[in-house]
Formats: structure tokens, C-alpha cells, sequence
């Protein structure tokens, strides 16, 4: 009886870790070319970004909410700045995980993306702007279907704005980030309005309150910025 309980209790395990195992957290990166494809990963949020550096060159971004099952990853979409048509679809992309790195299908084909190294930093979240300083008062923004996220996640950022209901997206920008001792460093690898603005490296003063992001400097342009990003709820 015993023999029997514990077949039984492995194999109803073995489904449910199926069934509801989630992609691991992280940055993973296939080269094609001299394109970089990025994938980042962090609060069951996917974004996937395709650039190329070296020429300066932005090719396209697209992403959500994500929920894993029986090895496919279902992608709601909220962004997709080539094909508005695909916000508010749901992608499914089957995917096997291979020594921490991550086997894909995209485009009726699979690609290794390989793992990043792990870098994790207290500022890792998937965040979303809530307040911004006007005319030295600080302003909230109210929480519409037009939103600005950014995605932190082992020394690797991205900021999105877009507004899912509309099907709108409005520009995006990302690379490498560094924080500590309330310091907040960014190097930009690629930014959808301004390529010139690549290669480019912004600090800032950065500090966590009571759970929100306090992010205040120069932005890429030079114009003074206080902002707070709150940690943003997909489910």
C-alpha cells in the first residue's frame, strides 16, 4: 500500500510541476549576426528585443504577462512594435530548458538562448512609473491603460512605453544597469527614438522607499528628472 501511495504521489507530482513550472528569471541571448536577441525575464514578465549595437540599430520588441504549461510559455501580448495587430492575442511558444539556458521557438523555429550571468541586484522587478517631479512639485500619474514599465533583472534593463487598450506603442529603450550604495548606472544598448543615443552611459541617484524606486539625474537628453516607479502587478 505504501509502494502504491508513493508511485502515485510521484506521478501526480510529476504533472503538477509540469503543468504550472514557470520560466526561470533571468536574461537569456541568442546572436544572429551581428543582431542581438535579448530575452528578459522577472515577475512573469517576457520581453523579448532584437538590436544590433555595433550599427547602432533597433529592429523590434514585443512582450507581457506570461504563464508556463507543460513545457509552453503563453505570452499575453501588451507591446508588439511590429504588428500592433498581435496586442491583445495570446502567443504560445513551446520551450525546453537546457543547462539553465533556454530552448525557444520563435518564427516556426527553436534558438538557444543562452543564459546570462547572474547578477542579481535589489532593484530587480518588473516596474512601473507612478510619480514624476513638475515645476518642483512631485505629480502622480494616474494608473490608465497608457503606462510606462521597466524591466530589471540581472544587470540588464528595458523601459517600454505603450498602452495595451489602444494598441499603442511609443517608443522603448535598454541595455546594462548597475546599482549600489544608492548609485543607479545605465548603459544604453539601444533606444527606438534615437540611435544616437546607444552606446551612451547615464548615472543617477537611486534609492528604495518603502518598497517604491526613487530615480533622479539627467535623463539622455539632460533634462532634470525625479521620478518613482512602483512595482507593477501582471495577474
Amino acid at each position: 500500500m505504501r509502494n502504491y501511495t508513493l508511485i502515485l504521489f510521484l506521478f501526480f507530482g510529476t504533472i503538477f510541476s509540469k503543468v504550472y513550472a514557470q520560466l526561470p528569471d533571468g536574461a537569456y541571448m541568442y546572436h544572429d549576426g551581428l543582431c542581438k536577441n535579448l530575452i528578459l525575464i522577472k515577475d512573469q514578465y517576457i520581453s523579448f528585443i532584437c538590436f544590433d549595437d555595433i550599427n547602432k540599430r533597433f529592429h523590434y520588441t514585443w512582450g507581457g504577462p506570461i504563464e508556463g504549461q507543460n513545457q509552453t510559455v503563453n505570452v499575453f501580448v501588451e507591446y508588439n512594435s511590429q504588428d500592433s495587430t498581435a496586442i491583445g492575442k495570446k502567443t504560445f511558444l513551446p520551450y525546453r530548458i537546457q543547462n539553465d539556458s533556454l530552448r525557444l521557438k520563435t518564427a516556426n523555429a527553436y534558438h538557444l538562448y543562452i543564459k546570462q550571468k547572474n547578477l542579481p541586484q535589489d532593484l530587480d522587478a518588473l516596474w512601473r512609473i507612478t510619480s514624476r517631479q513638475q515645476e518642483g512639485k512631485m505629480h502622480d500619474i494616474p494608473k490608465t491603460d497608457r503606462k510606462t514599465i521597466k524591466i530589471l533583472v540581472d544587470g540588464y534593463f528595458q523601459w517600454i512605453a505603450i498602452n495595451p487598450a489602444q494598441k499603442g506603442f511609443y517608443g522603448t529603450g535598454g541595455g546594462d544597469y548597475q546599482y549600489g550604495n544608492n548609485r543607479y548606472t545605465e548603459k544604453i544598448q539601444f533606444f527606438s527614438r534615437d540611435n544616437k543615443r546607444v552606446g551612451q552611459e547615464l548615472k543617477f541617484e537611486g534609492a528604495l522607499v518603502d518598497g517604491a524606486w526613487h530615480h533622479k539625474g539627467k535623463s539622455s537628453k539632460g533634462d532634470d528628472i525625479y521620478e518613482i516607479w512602483s512595482k507593477e502587478i501582471t495577474k
